[in-house]
């Protein structure tokens, strides 16, 4: 198997984990820290969760660079 074919299989299974563990994940509070962006006016609702995207991009990077050592 090709190296792309096996790291798409293994982000389609991360995704799936990610999705069914969604509902633990919530009650944590990941994607309502603060400093995450939400403006709302009237209708409209605008959330930018960049906080939580730099927390989720520095576990995965140090789990990452766990795993190459």
């Amino acid at each position: 198997m090709s190296g792309m074919a096996r790291t798409l299989i293994v982000l389609g299974a991360v995704l799936i984990v990610a999705g069914l563990l969604w509902p633990w994940i919530v009650k944590l509070g990941l994607g309502r820290l603060p400093g995450d962006i939400v403006i709302e006016r009237g209708g409209f609702r605008f959330y930018f969760p960049i906080v939580t995207c730099l927390l989720v991009s520095s576990v995965v990077s140090a789990v990452l660079w766990l795993l190459r050592r």
